[in-house]
């Protein structure tokens, strides 16, 4: 469980120990990381994911059987095109996109060996186009390409994105402490409200569940018909 401490992650986290699957956590902070690990009696290793050589050894710390993987790490740099240099851009993919390839690929024996799933999240802005997401638009993109290449090599390893439109969780702060910006962006769904983290984590759980068995290479809104539908503001 990559991003274990951040709003999905967390809640992720805790329906797996909820069903008695033990989860191993691994985030930035062990402050953090320690308290959820305590909580739910669960080992966690503290990592950057910026970082491969962390990567990989939270992924062999982890066991040489994983039934599943969660990356649930993401950012959301919002810039108009005339303020983005190439750093933002690199920014964004290294930590969207590839570091869920070097976690996946440091963990595909394990996954491989456990018959084991993974999940990715994306973002509804990777296919629908919005002001100032160019940087995050792009890597998130790169997210589900990648999610199905990943689904094609590695099967019978089931891989699955998750794009949910924008969610009340830490990273998503800043644009909902106002209640007038949430409401405005609120009000941009069909179904005008935010995401909830539980909510992203039920169809997390899902994908990495015995019950999901036949589902790989997909990629799932949970937006609020924000995605595809026409809001009726």
């Amino acid at each position: 469980m990559f991003g274990a401490t951040g709003g999905i992650g967390s809640a992720l986290s805790r329906r797996l120990a909820a069903r008695g699957v033990q989860p191993f956590l691994v985030a930035r902070d062990p402050a953090r990381l320690r308290a959820l690990g305590a909580e739910l009696d669960a080992p966690w290793h503290a990592a950057d994911v910026t970082d491969a050589a962390a990567l990989r050894a939270a992924a062999a710390e982890a066991g040489p059987r994983l039934a599943g993987l969660a990356f649930c790490i993401g950012s959301i740099p919002l810039k108009p095109l005339s303020r983005l240099t190439e750093a933002d851009f690199l920014d964004a993919f290294r930590l969207n996109a590839l570091a869920v390839a070097v976690a996946v690929q440091a963990s595909a024996p394990a996954l491989a060996a456990a018959g084991g799933a993974v999940v990715l999240f994306s973002s509804v802005a990777a296919r629908r186009g919005f002001p100032n997401h160019a940087a995050i638009g792009t890597a998130k993109a790169a997210v589900e390409g990648l999610a199905v290449a990943l689904a094609a090599e590695l099967a019978p390893v089931r891989v699955n994105c998750i794009a949910p439109s924008l969610t009340r969780t830490p990273l998503a702060e800043p644009l909902t402490r106002s209640p007038q910006m949430a409401d405005a962006i609120a009000k941009q769904h069909p179904i005008a409200r935010l995401g909830e983290p539980e909510e992203i984590a039920a169809l997390a759980d899902f994908l990495l569940s015995d019950a999901a068995g036949w589902i790989t290479g997909q990629v799932i809104g949970v937006d609020g018909g924000r995605g595809t539908i026409a809001g009726k503001g």
